[in-house]
């Protein structure tokens, strides 16, 4: 309704409505936590809690006021969903804050967060947004941004939009005008043809494949892309269902995959999370194949092809240390960053890395994409195991042996103990009697999740009992000084 009586005004008049529009929208007081709203991957949380349609307007508007003040161009800004029920909402409301701040809006609808990544890079926006929680539950949500790259928003420029969320920022342009929003979900087959732009036409020919793509963004899409690679196809979970999303299916939960797999004789299966910027793989035998294990059958077959420049892998500090070992011993180089695909991705572009990614699944190419994606992924692990000619299973068998991990969450509620954890004096005394205990032969990981309300505990050791050992103790700490 205020598009269409500004729409109706005059010049003179319309320059006022919208900078009243705005003035408005700027004295919205919103009770905010005071930890940052920004974790690795954008802003994310239960829904009604703090992230709900006032927070996703705000998030809206300062994210084009950003945006707008750092192009070298005026562009649109593109933005797409997962599946969840309030993934709707909270477009709308991202949508009505882009167009306040005078920017046009192109919206994709239900797609996978790289396609909105994609699209950015490809087609002179100046940002996108992705609606979505990934892997989490269906009650959480999220907002992630891109540059006009394509890339996660660097965290300089994320602070300038916490900045005016906060009311401790200025507009640094002048809005004359508000913008439109535009409906375009044709222009996902553009994300479709790309990924598959780099194989032979029915290059999966003659495979039978199994995919789990978790009621969410992939739904459809994924099934539409490997049966025109010409595989024989088996779909798990291909609706988009907002009260299932992740439940039970998905990278999070492997059972319906795994026990299709080999119901079915496949060669392979695939699972995605919500928003399909990862995948885990089942081999032939049904067993599970993380991301430690992706990177190093991709990075070998790069290497082999000589275009690894330094053999280089990057991943992160969950890294398995069977993989590091193996990657070293094969004449690789190899770099750990933070948890979090963005720290991941800012590595390889530090160090001219083409390969990295995370073991739950994030993985990066840059010969082929410009973030995580867990359908392009997808396909280059399913043609390794094609040109091959070998079972996947025999392939990880022949690659390296992981060391016994165990990775314990504990739900902290408490965000400022959660992200303050390190200064509970027994947890860290713990840690540091484990890591003597160890040796060179293990490691410890303990750290807040930037995605959830958890503390991850991850013990990994050449000797099972002291994993699991040590594990037990430091879990239990964490359960009784911080989470009660």
């Amino acid at each position: 309704m205020v598009f269409s009586i500004i729409r109706n005004q005059s010049s003179d008049s319309l320059g006022s409505t919208v900078n009243n529009f705005t003035n408005n929208l700027l004295e919205n007081n919103l009770n905010l936590p005071k930890t940052p709203l920004f974790g690795t991957d954008g802003i994310r949380g239960k829904v009604g809690d703090i992230l709900g349609a006032p927070l996703a307007l705000q998030i809206g508007f300062w994210t084009g006021m950003v945006l707008r003040a750092h192009a070298s161009h005026f562009g649109a800004v593109v933005v797409g969903q997962d599946s969840r029920n309030s993934s709707d909402m909270l477009a709308m409301a991202l949508s009505a804050g882009l167009t306040a701040a005078g920017l046009e809006v192109w919206y994709l609808g239900l797609c996978p967060t790289p396609c909105v990544a994609y699209l950015t890079s490809k087609t002179g926006a100046i940002g996108g947004v992705m609606i979505s929680a990934s892997h989490n539950p269906p009650e959480d949500n999220g907002i992630k941004i891109f540059g006009s790259s394509g890339r996660k928003l660097n965290q300089a420029l994320q602070a300038e939009i916490e900045a005016g969320i906060r009311g401790n920022s200025s507009p640094a342009v002048t809005i004359s005008n508000c913008g439109k929003h535009y409906t375009r979900p044709e222009l996902i087959s553009d994300y479709a043809e790309a990924i598959q732009k780099p194989f032979p036409a029915n290059h999966l020919q003659g495979m039978k494949i199994v995919l789990d793509v978790a009621w969410g963004a992939s739904v459809g899409l994924a099934l539409s892309v490997f049966k025109s690679m010409g595989a024989e196809m088996i779909c798990l979970h291909n609706k988009a269902d907002g009260d299932r999303i992740n439940v039970g299916c998905g990278s999070t939960h492997l059972d319906i995959l795994q026990a299709a797999v080999k119901q079915h004789q496949a060669d392979l299966g695939f699972a995605f999370d919500g928003d399909a910027d990862r995948v885990l793989v089942v081999d032939n035998q049904g067993r599970e194949v993380n991301g430690d294990y992706i990177l190093y059958l991709w990075g070998s077959h790069l290497k082999q092809k000589q275009q690894l420049p330094n053999n280089l892998i990057v991943s992160t500090v969950m890294a398995n240390l069977g993989f590091e070992r193996a990657w070293k011993q094969n004449g690789g180089n190899f770099i750990r960053t933070k948890v979090g695909d963005q720290y991941v991705q800012a590595e390889m572009l530090n160090t001219g890395g083409m390969l990295g990614g995370e073991q739950s699944g994030h993985i990066l190419c840059r010969h082929y994409g410009i973030t995580g994606d867990g359908l392009l992924t997808a396909l280059h692990v399913a043609s390794l195991v094609k040109e091959s000619e070998f079972p996947l299973s025999e392939m990880v068998d022949k690659s390296f042996k992981t060391y016994p991990q165990l990775l314990k969450n504990v739900r902290v509620e408490d965000r400022i103990k959660r992200m303050n954890w390190q200064e509970c004096q027994s947890l860290e005394t713990a840690i540091a009697a484990a890591e003597v205990a160890m040796g060179d032969s293990g490691r410890v990981l303990v750290r807040a999740s930037g995605t959830e309300p958890l503390i991850r505990v991850m013990v990994e050791a050449e000797n099972a009992d002291l994993t699991q050992e040590w594990t037990n103790i430091l879990v239990a700490i964490v359960q009784q000084e911080l989470a009660e």
